[in-house]
């Protein structure tokens, strides 16, 4: 396990360029399942989880060649369906939440497709329900081995319907649109998520030859077609990360300029963190974050009751950022309700800023009411773990802003979701040092 060792306190400045989206990646790579043909994939992020699923694609026959650091071609044209039951995918699939999201295009292109229940963050259930209705409703037989905790779908070809989704998840999304592109009919996906990466992943699959109208709305319609072709596709720069770095400039006083974010696509992100008092200033495609050497100011509602930040489905706040709101909140001038509504274990890591000064009220599972010190308190070091991929960035944020010499271990979490992160932010003046495991 290793562990980084953090001197907080310093100024930053520069630049830095986010990596490509993780939760993109995710998907984009899965798809490639549905064609023979060769596709070409770039901004591709140089991460733990990303790197697990391309591995995962090799073992069960897909023919991947990386073309650079972020970029690769894969082939799935010779498929080896007998790795699906044996007992090393169902320890490699386990590893992974992402690898879900290979059953709907396993399924589509070849009658079946089958998962291990599958691990990632320690942050509350998340639950499958949702992909799997969407197979059943499309024809499949659902089967799940409680003993080996092993799901399955089968079906001999895929008919269109109507469906109308209990949630609008992401993931849940993704797989049944993945399965829809090649089912016979038409297929309409009502209260669908519509996040840009999904919009990413329909647009790429009809340059593959798919038929999907309804980009960026609820309502997908898929005409489904016999087969899919080849294709090259660059993946966005991660906003997950975009935030972190606005975070990362607040709290630490630091003049920094985040370069090529695809502004168009980052929703209610720039406004949430205005709302917390923060400067985010458009450059073309860039953000700039000036040094806030005065601090920042918490907004309140226009009747001065206090601003409540909570996630919703997008065009809505990712839930994926409240972490990094919560920290920030610790040191603004203002109170600030956090209200986490879809994973009940996702606040937990507030103790730890708690032991470094911060005043935070954990008031249940979902909410966390956080008074700011207005920097008139600064955060104080502290030996802490990583609970997940959120809360450790946002633990790394906070220990770069505080007084004194931090050490977080267990950063392989932090790895699953950011690229080299020590290195980038050497680069822009951060005291921080890799220390390798016992």
């Amino acid at each position: 396990m290793s562990t980084f060792k953090i001197e907080g306190g310093h100024q930053l400045k520069g630049s830095i360029k986010p990596q490509g989206a993780k939760n993109e990646a995710l998907q984009i790579l899965c798809a490639v399942l549905l064609t023979p043909e060769e596709v070409t994939i770039k901004n591709i992020p140089d991460i733990v989880d990303v790197n697990k699923l391309i591995t995962l694609l090799s073992n069960l026959g897909v023919a991947v060649n990386k073309l650079d650091a972020n970029s690769y071609t894969f082939k799935a044209e010779h498929i080896n369906l007998e790795y699906l039951e044996s007992d090393e995918f169902k320890v490699e699939g386990r590893g992974l939440r992402g690898s879900i999201m290979i059953v709907g295009p396993l399924l589509a292109r070849f009658g079946k497709g089958y998962i291990p229940k599958p691990g990632g963050d320690k942050i509350g259930r998340r639950r499958l329900d949702t992909h799997f209705e969407g197979f059943i409703n499309l024809g499949a037989k659902f089967r799940y081995n409680r003993e080996d905790h092993f799901y399955g779908v089968e079906a001999e070809r895929l008919k269109g319907t109507f469906m109308l989704l209990d949630e609008a998840s992401v993931t849940g999304t993704a797989n049944i649109v993945m399965a829809a592109v090649l089912a016979e009919g038409k297929t309409t996906i009502y209260n669908a998520a519509c996040e840009p990466y999904l919009q990413q992943l329909c647009r790429m699959l009809n340059r593959m030859g798919a038929k999907i109208s309804g980009i960026g709305s609820n309502m997908l319609v898929i005409d489904g077609v016999d087969n899919l072709g080849g294709t090259e596709h660059t993946m966005l720069p991660d906003m997950i990360e975009i935030g972190s770095w606005i975070g990362l400039a607040a709290m630490t006083k630091s003049e920094l300029t985040i370069k090529d974010v695809s502004w168009d696509d980052l929703g209610q992100i720039p406004n949430v963190f205005r709302k917390l008092g923060i400067t985010v200033e458009q450059q073309g495609d860039d953000i700039h974050i000036p040094a806030h050497k005065d601090g920042y100011q918490i907004q309140n509602y226009i009747d001065g009751s206090i601003l409540t930040i909570a996630d919703a489905p997008w065009p809505g706040f990712t839930p994926d950022l409240l972490s990094i709101v919560l920290v920030i909140a610790t040191q603004a001038k203002g109170e600030v309700l956090v209200h986490q509504k879809m994973f009940e274990s996702r606040l937990f890591f507030v103790d730890k800023l708690i032991d470094m000064g911060a005043k935070i009220i954990l008031c249940d599972p979902h909410r966390a009411t956080v008074i700011g010190h207005d920097f008139k308190s600064t955060l104080k070091a502290t030996t802490m773990t990583s609970p997940d991929i959120r809360a450790g960035i946002s633990l790394l944020i906070a220990a770069l802003s505080a007084k004194g010499t931090s050490i977080i271990h267990n950063i392989e979490q932090i790895d699953r979701g950011y690229e080299n992160i020590d290195q980038r932010l050497r680069a822009i003046g951060a005291k921080i040092e890799r220390l390798p495991g016992n």
